[in-house]
């Protein structure tokens, strides 16, 4: 582990919480959406920096920050990042700023407030992805719902936002519930008792897992975090808060939600190495759960009309591949895990993005009222296929990396698996492309698509970093696999209980033919 001076985990989340009060308190339309998209640059830069001092060749925490919070209860301050989510700092910043930039026309009510709680939902964001305490990591996952419930419900563009957002808010509150729960096991039981009193119970993510549950309670812990990150990721049956979202809310908050894989990273950061036996044993069940989640949102996404809802169960779909490749247990299935989240943040969230212009400009989404946008909005036709490219993992793209590294790791843990991530390969090239035929090909229709403005100066620089990035991480994957290498080994190697390299990294997969 690694310490630093210069406390820069701290001022990444504070910085952007600042900003959201000076936005906040600011009242001049025009100057607010110049500082609100200013500081997001700098907190982009800020996570840059973080990046660059990072060293991948150490697989443990760095830049940890240590402080006592209530020493009472043995609670603290404890910051900290290694491979499996330094990456997401930026990727936060970028998703943010780009959400930003995005509603620079589209919201005309309220502006302070709407820009104050995007930049206040960075700050948690990030605090989310670099709390090392327990109870930290709480406060920050439960601090990201007020500024989503309100997002949704105030800025929303469906006629049942505020249903929306309810709906939201009481599913993440029961996953709360469950993590709550399991997290107060887990400082009970590193708690040392004396004459049969438990002293000072322990809640550092760094010494919970050099202290292994007993095997009684890691069955307990893990179906506990599985279930509260579930809820978040989302997989089946917890999955219908998403595309409800995406059609209420603004395809803002969407273009967050299906970037942004909170639950997803939360399964990778604790569910597993905090009860590796329990993983190993219910690796089975987790594989099936996202086969399962997998299948049904390619299924279901084949059928849809609406671009916004077919992203949504396209998200969902995709979710459940890197769920499978997480209970594959090996090197290539938490390599590509970690690749996919990563490929969430640049492409499903431009993919929202993009239809939220569509939206804008044209008042829906539906495939009825589209058909012939290639012919009148070329610019956005060319950047949406770029995306849609790299969704279905095209290869020269980021998401063929990401997806043959899953779809391997699936049929080395099982040969059902693999076909499935196969199959849903395939319905995921069906369902895209056959919306992108009706939508943007084939003759004008409507009267407004014929009339339709194509993308903005702002708009066409907005879209063109994340294209940029899909190109040179689909040829230059490396890239991104160097930053987390040593990271996943230490994870795959905690799990597993002996050393794990890339040639023998499929040893210990416990599902069996």
């Amino acid at each position: 582990m690694t310490d630093t001076n210069i406390p820069w985990l701290s001022l990444l989340i504070i910085f952007p919480l600042l900003g959201a009060v000076a936005t906040g308190l600011t009242r001049n339309n025009d100057r607010v959406r110049k500082i609100a998209g200013t500081i997001a640059v700098i907190e982009l830069l800020g996570s840059l920096l973080v990046l660059y001092r990072f060293d991948s060749g150490d697989g443990q925490f760095q830049l940890l920050e240590h402080h006592a919070w209530i020493p009472d209860l043995n609670i603290e301050y404890l910051l900290g990042i290694d491979g499996l989510s330094v990456l997401f700092l930026p990727m936060t910043a970028f998703v943010t700023l780009m959400a930003i930039v995005a509603s620079w026309n589209s919201v005309q009510h309220m502006k302070p407030f709407h820009y104050a709680l995007l930049l206040a939902l960075e700050g948690i964001t990030i605090g989310v992805f670099t709390a090392l305490d327990m109870v930290l990591f709480f406060l920050f996952w439960e601090l990201t719902l007020p500024p989503i419930f309100f997002l949704i419900g105030l800025w929303g563009i469906g006629p049942h936002r505020r249903m929306a957002a309810v709906k939201y808010t009481l599913f993440m509150l029961f996953g709360g519930a469950a993590l709550l729960i399991a997290i107060v096991i887990l400082a009970l039981n590193s708690a040392p008792h004396i004459d049969g009193v438990s002293t000072r119970m322990v809640f550092s993510l760094p010494t919970l897992l050099e202290k292994p549950l007993p095997d009684q309670l890691q069955s307990t812990v893990f179906l506990l975090l599985l279930l509260a990150f579930a809820v978040k990721t989302p997989l089946i049956p917890f999955h219908t808060w998403m595309p409800t979202v995406t059609m209420e809310g603004s395809p803002q908050i969407a273009a967050l939600l299906t970037g942004l894989k909170l639950g997803a990273y939360g399964i990778i950061r604790f569910t597993m190495p905090l009860a590796p036996s329990a993983a190993v044993e219910y690796s089975w069940m987790l594989g099936v759960l996202g086969a399962i989640t997998l299948i049904y949102g390619a299924l279901i996404a084949l059928f849809q009309t609406n671009l916004r809802r077919l992203l949504a169960y396209s998200s969902i779909s995709h979710v459940g591949l890197v769920v499978v490749g997480i209970a594959a247990l090996n090197m290539q299935g938490i390599q590509g895990a970690i690749f996919q989240l990563f490929n969430f943040t640049v492409v499903a969230s431009s993919l929202m993005l993009i239809a939220g212009f569509i939206q804008h400009r044209l008042g829906s989404t539906e495939a009825v009222h589209l058909g012939g946008l290639a012919k009148v909005m070329p610019k956005l036709s060319c950047f949406y296929f770029i995306f849609v490219l790299a969704s279905i993992g095209i290869p020269g793209t980021s998401g063929f990396p990401a997806e043959l590294l899953l779809i391997v790791s699936a049929v080395e843990a099982h040969l059902s698996l693999g076909i499935t991530a196969l199959a849903a390969a395939v319905l995921a090239a069906a369902y895209m492309l056959d919306f992108t035929r009706k939508a943007f090909f084939g003759p004008i229709i409507h009267q407004t698509v014929g009339q339709s403005q194509d993308l903005r100066r702002r708009e066409l620089l907005l879209l063109c970093v994340p294209a940029l990035l899909v190109l040179i991480f689909g040829f230059f994957p490396n890239i991104i696999l160097h930053t987390y290498e040593k990271a996943a080994d230490a994870w795959l190697s905690r799990i597993l209980e002996q050393p794990v390299t890339q040639s023998d990294a499929v040893a210990g997969i416990t599902f069996s033919e």
